[in-house]
């Protein structure tokens, strides 16, 4: 079992390879289907966007078994998805937890839109705008481009109330548990990671 720098360096590793179009595809064989279909170990946990254009398993040129993937618009958090993550954490001792934003992200963008039109969105759209919000809100006035420093806090405000979460944070304290956050960039490919 990894702990959480050599799961870090696998993503990092990862992320190189499918940068330079040289990935290796790991772990996306029969046998490592047949192996996993027995128990799971993942060494890391993702929580991204629903964005189609960032696979975590892709990006980190990673296989089956490995990653243990959550994703909602924006990284929207609701109980479900922080009990998702709390069960991995705890149950499937996974020692890495990555919140990965994203450039030119369409729910953070929607939510600009919705709040410069002053449009209330229809139906459960109505919960991700208001949960993103808050980091819209604190973009407005900064120099630079809206949407990024919108995505760059949001991934801040997703990091911070994680972090608040009392499963989370006991693993965090007793030192077996590393949160990052980490942004993807869609024209390059490269993921930059954050403390």
């Amino acid at each position: 079992m990894l702990d959480a720098a050599e799961a870090l360096q696998q993503l990092v590793e990862g992320n190189r390879r499918y940068v330079a179009n040289q990935s290796h595809h790991p772990n996306q064989t029969e046998s490592r289907r047949t192996e996993v279909a027995q128990g799971q170990h993942p060494f890391a946990a993702i929580l991204g966007c629903t964005d189609s254009r960032v696979p975590p398993e892709i990006i980190f040129d990673r296989g089956l078994g490995d990653l243990f993937v959550i994703r909602s618009a924006g990284q929207v958090l609701d109980e479900a998805v922080i009990g998702t993550l709390e069960f991995g954490i705890v149950e499937l001792a996974i020692p890495l937890l990555v919140v990965l934003g994203h450039s030119n992200c369409g729910a953070l963008h929607a939510t600009i839109e919705a709040l410069e039109r002053g449009a209330e969105p229809e139906g459960s759209v109505r919960y991700l705008v208001e949960s993103i919000r808050p980091a819209v809100e604190r973009a407005k006035g900064r120099s630079g481009d809206l949407l990024d420093n919108a995505v760059r806090i949001n991934l801040e405000l997703v990091l911070n109330r994680l972090r608040e979460s009392r499963v989370l944070s006991e693993a965090l304290h007793k030192g077996w548990l590393k949160i990052v956050g980490a942004c993807y960039d869609l024209n390059t490919g490269v993921v930059e990671f954050t403390d």
